[in-house]
């Protein structure tokens, strides 16, 4: 018979399943069973046996897209292929195809385990993306399906969250991509916009501020080890996460430095801190009195460093007692007043970070020019010139790290240092 849609969906069920086979269209037909499902075939004979393969089920394959199919899996026979066979390994492979739980972990396990941010991106992955993806394929994740991720995670008051989210898994799947997972070609973060505005956070401390802090310490509950982390950010201006994770073995104290390795830095390249005298008294006030297997501040268990989420943490937890303004709660707060209030708790309170800010400020305030201080905190300096010059300004650094001390001891004591002298440190 011709085929036409009325006269598929008027073939009847019989006691037995039944085929009709078209006419002009060799190897084309439709089986009846019993039940009066209907199912169109491909019947072709390959390596000289006779092979049958299913096209799909009529009415969810209509006539027209039954024909299609059958093209193609025709003219992969001229092609000295077996469609029906292919057709069985595409169905294996969807069925195996990784799903997005098993591609979060090969990322973590593969791509993610080094990076300074790991604990941030698996925090992230399992926490937003394995509710929301996790069993599904992730070759069927689409572009659609990463707004609507978004706008969740914007909805509930976490723009800048989303925007690390978009981040860590557009990197997620090209590293899909890059190691040919399931044969992905295409990542459907491509286009998607970062939802959250970033707003460049340009907060220093006063000098009441900085006095508050420092005094303020010893009136809080913040551990030895979490007091002298936060001092020796403020006086050495570097990152929260470089001081919290510091292996003793980092200082020494003889030459007055502090060496992190390439690992330990942002940019990957080693980098050389020139400690102060007020920075030099930490470090051994941190040996003496904390420091515990290799770490100088060790945290929770003892084998493992601080981090920096436990310096921020103390700064949450004693927000009164270091001097840390905060705005005031309404009695009534729905929902657009808790994200203002929020909004404004960035913007007036003072975070470990801005210690570092703090820091390169100041020095730019002494009269130390800018170059010096992005030496101090370890920028890359855009341009070829940073490839030729290999000089490491450790006199300059010294220079201005030394002279931050000074004026760092008169903010805390409120008393103006004499030329050439320190005065001794309190205890934490």
């Amino acid at each position: 018979m011709r085929f036409t849609d009325k006269g598929i969906a008027a073939l009847k069920k019989r006691g037995d399943r039944y085929e009709v086979w078209e006419d002009g269209r060799s190897g084309f037909g439709v089986r009846v069973a019993p039940s009066g499902r209907k199912s169109w075939l491909f019947m072709y004979r390959f390596g000289g046996k006779a092979r049958r393969m299913t096209l799909g089920a009529y009415p969810a394959v209509p006539l027209a897209s039954a024909r299609v199919k059958f093209a193609e899996a025709k003219r992969k026979l001229d092609h000295g292929e077996d469609p029906g066979a292919l057709a069985k390994a595409d169905k294996k492979a969807a069925r195996e195809a990784s799903t997005v739980r098993q591609l979060i972990d090969e990322y973590l396990a593969r791509s993610a385990q080094g990076l300074r941010s790991y604990r941030n991106i698996k925090r992230c992955l399992e926490r937003d993306v394995v509710p929301a993806w996790g069993n599904r394929k992730a070759k069927a994740i689409k572009r659609r399906d990463v707004i609507l991720l978004l706008d969740g995670i914007v909805d509930r008051g976490a723009p800048i969250q989303a925007n690390r989210t978009l981040s860590w898994v557009r990197r997620m799947f090209n590293f899909a991509i890059s190691r040919d997972v399931d044969g992905m070609e295409f990542n459907p973060c491509l286009g998607v916009e970062a939802p959250g505005k970033v707003i460049e956070r340009d907060r220093t401390l006063s000098d009441n501020e900085i006095a508050g802090l420092w005094n303020g310490l010893p009136s809080t509950d913040i551990n030895e080890a979490t007091r002298l982390a936060i001092k020796l950010l403020l006086v050495t201006g570097q990152r929260p996460g470089e001081v919290a994770g510091a292996p003793v073995a980092e200082f020494d104290l003889e030459q007055k430095s502090w060496t992190l390795p390439p690992e330990r830095t942002k940019n990957g390249r080693p980098h050389v801190v020139p400690l102060s005298p007020m920075a030099v008294e930490l470090v051994k006030m941190a040996r003496e009195s904390c420091a515990s297997e290799g770490w100088l501040f060790p945290g929770r268990p003892s084998d493992r460093p601080m981090t920096s989420h436990a310096l921020s943490v103390a700064f949450l937890r004693n927000e009164a007692e270091l001097g840390i303004p905060v705005p005031v709660k309404t009695p009534k707060p729905d929902r657009v007043a808790v994200l203002a209030a929020r909004r404004e708790r960035r913007r007036i309170a003072f975070t470990p970070h801005d210690l570092r800010r703090t820091a390169a400020t100041r020095m730019t305030e002494l009269g130390f020019t800018r170059f010096v201080v992005d030496r101090i905190l370890n920028h890359v300096e855009p341009g070829v010139g940073r490839v030729y010059d290999r000089y490491e300004y450790l006199r300059e650094k010294r220079a201005a790290l030394e002279a931050w001390g000074v004026r760092l001891e008169e903010i805390i004591s409120g008393k103006k240092a004499d030329d050439g002298k320190v005065v001794q440190l309190r205890p934490a």
